[in-house]
């Protein structure tokens, strides 16, 4: 199945690793949970090794199928502490304050890895460490907005080096089975069905000086997180290039053909599509089945004219194509 928009953003290994430490103490096999993902084990020590967003959700399914911990996007989350984040969680360590280190955090979310926008909000006398805008996988919904709000309260008990706990949580959805556990592993009055999510604390603790804090440790922490993100986005760019590329001319545009205008050998290419652990057809895949779900959704073409456009001799090719990517048959996605 071809990948949304959203779900091809890079990220590193941290959750994934995290996963498959905890649920390897549960008994359940590194190749179970890597299952579909595309992953290697080999690939969990490799430092440099960057996935996609829809790689890590299929582990993160995996492993909520293989546990019996229904809270287990709560349990995860305790054991994400700063240092899972590399050089960003120890320049947090070094910033002046708290609210200084979780600015440096949302300021640069390529290296911080979250699938939501990450906000502080004063309203009234608390502030709200707010979580919005989730666009994956809605089963897993609930799973990931408890792994991102446990997960920011152990990095904020880290930072300060204290088990301080929220005034209150707030959800946006109704009270899973286990909503009671929420209450037990957060320490805080939970308040479910409250339209947004959000951590709210009392604001005098954004202004709380860290143990650790290293004025020079946090520059220098800062230029190698910049250096990072440029790395990350390069290599974002260059998939992000082809697809233009491909999106803009004949969709039987050839690897070679690509590699000239990106002034490359086809051969260089080839293995940098590799490093990022994709290949040009799965890029041209994707550009076509975003191309056929906008034709299909905004303009009243036949089928078959808009298998044309896509570079298909047959429809009949076409339509298996799509309902590779999809799930679907191009005439029921149309409905």
């Amino acid at each position: 199945m071809s990948l949304l928009p959203q779900q091809r953003i890079l990220t590193t290994l941290h959750t994934v690793t995290l996963a498959t430490q905890v649920l390897g103490q549960q008994g359940v096999a590194v190749e179970r949970l890597l299952e579909g993902s595309d992953i290697a084990g080999s690939d969990l020590d490799n430092p440099a090794r960057l996935i996609c967003h829809a790689q890590e959700l299929q582990v993160l399914a995996n492993a909520l199928a293989c546990s019996n911990d229904s809270a287990l996007g709560l349990s995860l989350g305790q054991r994400m502490h700063v240092s899972a984040y590399g050089i960003l969680g120890y320049s947090m360590l070094a910033s002046r304050t708290l609210g200084d280190a979780l600015q440096l955090a949302f300021e640069h979310p390529a290296l911080f890895g979250s699938y939501f926008k990450l906000t502080l909000q004063q309203v009234d006398d608390e502030v709200r460490l707010s979580a919005s805008g989730y666009g994956y996988a809605p089963e897993l919904t609930v799973f990931n907005t408890e792994l991102c709000l446990s997960s920011l309260l152990t990095v904020i008990q880290d930072l300060l080096g204290e088990a301080v706990r929220p005034r209150r949580l707030l959800l946006n959805y109704r009270s899973p089975l286990h909503g009671a556990r929420y209450a037990e592993l957060l320490g805080c009055p939970v308040e479910f069905g409250a339209g947004s999510n959000a951590l709210c604390f009392n604001p005098a603790l954004l202004s709380r000086p860290l143990p650790l804090a290293d004025p020079v440790s946090c520059q220098h922490g800062l230029q190698q997180c910049l250096q990072l993100e440029t790395q990350f986005h390069r290599r974002q760019d260059l998939r992000e290039q082809i697809r233009q590329h491909l999106a803009s001319n004949d969709p039987c545009t050839s690897l070679e053909q690509v590699a000239g205008r990106l002034h490359r050998s086809a051969r260089t290419l080839r293995r940098h599509l590799q490093e990022l652990n994709t290949s040009f057809q799965q890029l041209l895949d994707e550009v076509r089945f975003d191309r056929a779900r906008h034709l299909l959704t905004q303009t009243e073409l036949p089928i078959y004219l808009i298998a044309e456009q896509l570079g298909y001799s047959e429809t009949a090719s076409f339509r298996h194509a799509f309902q590779r990517w999809s799930g679907q048959t191009p005439s029921l996605y149309r409905r």
